[in-house]
């Protein structure tokens, strides 16, 4: 889409009705999850620009209620799916059985579909499998199908993969490897509620059943949300910017900073630039602005490109994180 098309009226009243759709949903995942504001608006954005999210984060923090919570919220159907070191590549995507056809008297072979014919997926505790079963969601995730045998079955829309992990265990985990990281839109870091939102937790605990969500709205109507993020009118300075950033993790690229070269091994690929702008398009859109800006690329840019920057030696001795490197490289974007 040209970054001069005019917004139709159409898109306008879509946009009213996003900023309606987001304020009730927010207030529905509230009556379970107290806090985590930044965390749903991420999901969210995940979700309009059809993308998937990792979250991580330390035992007890709600990943899981979350996002089952935003399914309901959604009105869409939830799988959740337990990563365990003996998981089995089928018993994601399903397998095929031999049943008798009462009609013939004959055996034939039988598709039965796994978790993964889903809308939303959790991927829970993902760095608990073998490199084998992760590989399982990666057809699906980046093309919409799975492949079983000689048959390949497409997944329904919209189709969303949250995969959670657990940033302090590594015995008895495989870290996702690079290719699988990078199908993420967005890596997620939810951190520990603050003493007061940790005390309203407490109390929601000892009260009895949390409260009864309600959808607000339907896949039909998520899937118009989709395209409208899709249609909406980009600027070449943003995408010129968008892809700077990105560019400059690079530290064998010409234009990356010195700092970069000295504590970067491998920076990100393309898929962080086309993520950055649908991301930044997919923010402008929750707060009701029909075109996104450079505090829009800023404020997405850590969670796309954190999980695609591999710090060097030098970073790992100084105690520098990908964080701490893509923090810097906001900073110095600033100057551009």
């Amino acid at each position: 889409m040209e970054a001069g098309r005019r917004i139709e009226d159409t898109d306008v009243q879509l946009l009213a009705r996003l900023g309606e759709v987001r304020s009730n949903i927010e207030s529905e995942i509230n009556k379970r999850i107290v806090g985590q504001k930044e965390i749903i608006e991420k999901l969210l954005i995940t979700l309009l620009t059809d993308g998937h999210a990792l979250l991580v984060g330390v035992p007890g923090l709600a990943k899981t209620l979350l996002v089952s919570t935003l399914a309901e919220a959604l009105h869409l159907k939830f799988s959740r799916i337990q990563f365990t070191p003996d998981l089995m590549p089928s018993d994601i995507t399903g397998t095929e059985v031999l049943q008798d056809d009462q009609s013939t008297g004959k055996r034939q072979f039988v598709f039965v579909r796994g978790p993964i014919f889903a809308d939303v997926i959790l991927a829970d505790e993902i760095n608990r499998t073998p490199p084998k079963t992760q590989a399982a969601l990666l057809q699906a995730m980046q093309e919409g199908e799975v492949t079983v045998g000689s048959e390949t079955f497409g997944l329904g829309r919209p189709f969303f993969v949250l995969a959670t992990q657990n940033p302090i265990e590594q015995e008895g985990t495989y870290p996702l490897p690079e290719a699988q990281l990078d199908r993420f839109m967005f890596e997620l870091r939810i951190g520990y509620p603050t003493a007061e939102e940790e005390q309203v937790v407490a109390n929601l605990a000892s009260s009895g059943a949390p409260g009864e969500v309600n959808a607000v709205v339907t896949a039909e109507e998520l899937l118009d949300f989709q395209a409208l993020i899709q249609r909406i009118p980009v600027s070449a300075s943003i995408v010129e910017y968008a892809v700077r950033i990105a560019r400059c993790t690079r530290p064998r690229e010409d234009s990356a900073p010195d700092f970069i070269r000295k504590m970067v091994s491998w920076g990100a690929g393309p898929r962080a630039s086309q993520h950055t702008v649908l991301a930044a398009k997919g923010r402008a859109a929750l707060q009701g602005r029909p075109v996104p800006n450079l505090d829009d690329v800023r404020a997405v840019a850590p969670d796309v490109l954190r999980h695609r920057i591999v710090p060097g030696f030098e970073a790992e001795a100084e105690g520098r994180t990908a964080d701490d490197i893509v923090a810097e490289l906001i900073e110095h974007s600033r100057n551009w």
